[in-house]
């Protein structure tokens, strides 16, 4: 097969979910013997035509003239353009609001539009109500124009199809199960082992900090609270102005994964308040470090967890958890046996590459 890799920031990864799976995706399929284009935006610092097999395609994105967000919808045209005078077999969009009006405006019944939908982007909370409008609306038709649809979470796949009355494939991100840890890592951010409670993400409403940060200050503990995620935004200053002398920390962005796993792994309990839907990858990586984990209670994060981690709704669940920690080494070895068994790479590889035979054969 000859397939195209969309929607992304590119790899290799250097922002998130999504180009961590084009990455995986990309460099598997390729090992597996088929031809795979992956589209990345001028400004990515990669700038040869091949990574490990995979080649290239850069493409114009306006981001410094218009901002990130109005350039993607143009970036997500320009490439969704380019694709398809590709002679690809099949085109994979990864993201579904900033390619919805593109997909609705080139669609092209010889090339199979297959959609990877994230999560509920209409519900996140830093939007206003007027955006907020406008993301479900293109989600509504980015669904109805697509091909065919891939769900990274049951609950997502279960809202699509009461919502739309569309199936969608349930394939999920991919983790590796984190074998060796360096504990001197932690000596660079003045932390001990298991003294200290961990978030990283990004600092939005929708991932309930001031839920978890009131639920620790009310739990009076000792160790330090510390979060990483990029502080330089407007909310991430109300936060720190609001949280000012309470023991803690906002570290920044940090982007050595190495860093990461050893800071997930030797946390007393990392708190994870994604709320928006999809699986997410800074869960997986948690799971995947051995971290304990208490989680914001929503059927996204259910789906990930099962009964493997404790779980929050208000900060007084918040407390009562960091003073309660009950069953940690099971919870500790049953999400790594997930992680191994249903969130590994190989057999997710495996599922998008039976997935795309089966629409080109005409099995769904």
């Amino acid at each position: 097969m000859k397939i195209a890799i969309l929607g992304t920031r590119g790899i290799p990864n250097n922002y998130g979910g999504f180009e961590q799976c084009a990455e995986f995706l990309s460099v598997g399929l390729v090992k597996k013997g088929h031809e795979v284009l992956v589209y990345n935006p001028s400004f990515h610092t990669y700038n040869k035509h091949n990574y490990k097999g995979v080649k290239i395609v850069k493409v114009y994105s306006p981001q410094n003239l218009v901002g990130a967000s109005a350039a993607n919808f143009i970036y997500d045209y320009l490439c969704l353009k380019d694709a398809l005078k590709k002679d690809v077999d099949i085109i994979l969009e990864l993201g579904l609001i900033t390619s919805a009006i593109s997909i609705i405006l080139l669609k092209d019944k010889n090339v199979p539009i297959v959609t990877n939908l994230d999560g509920l982007e209409w519900k996140r909370k830093k939007w206003s109500t007027s955006v907020q409008k406008l993301t479900k609306y293109l989600e509504k038709y980015g669904v109805k124009y697509s091909d065919y649809l891939i769900s990274d979470n049951i609950g997502i796949k279960n809202h699509v199809l009461n919502e739309y009355g569309k199936y969608s494939r349930y394939i999920p991100y991919g983790a590796q199960k984190i074998k060796n840890f360096n504990i001197d890592v932690l000596n660079e951010y003045e932390l001990h082992p298991y003294q200290y409670i961990l978030s990283i993400c990004r600092l939005e409403p929708e991932n309930n900090l001031e839920i978890m940060i009131d639920g620790y200050i009310e739990s009076n503990q000792r160790i330090p609270y510390i979060i990483i995620g990029n502080h330089l935004t407007p909310y991430a200053d109300y936060l720190k102005d609001k949280y000012r002398n309470k023991n803690i920390f906002f570290l920044g962005g940090i982007y050595n994964k190495n860093h990461l796993d050893s800071m997930r792994h030797y946390s007393s309990i990392y708190l994870h308040g994604h709320s928006v839907g999809g699986t997410n990858p800074a869960l997986l990586e948690a799971m995947a470090s051995g971290a304990f984990i208490l989680a914001h209670e929503n059927q996204f994060n259910r789906s990930v967890l099962d009964d493997n981690a404790l779980y929050f709704s208000k900060k007084q669940d918040v407390s009562l958890s960091l003073n309660n920690i009950a069953q940690k080494d099971i919870y500790i070895k049953k999400n790594l046996d997930k992680i191994e068994k249903v969130y590994n790479w190989s057999k997710i590889i495996n599922d998008y590459e039976r997935y795309f035979k089966d629409i080109l054969s005409k099995k769904v």
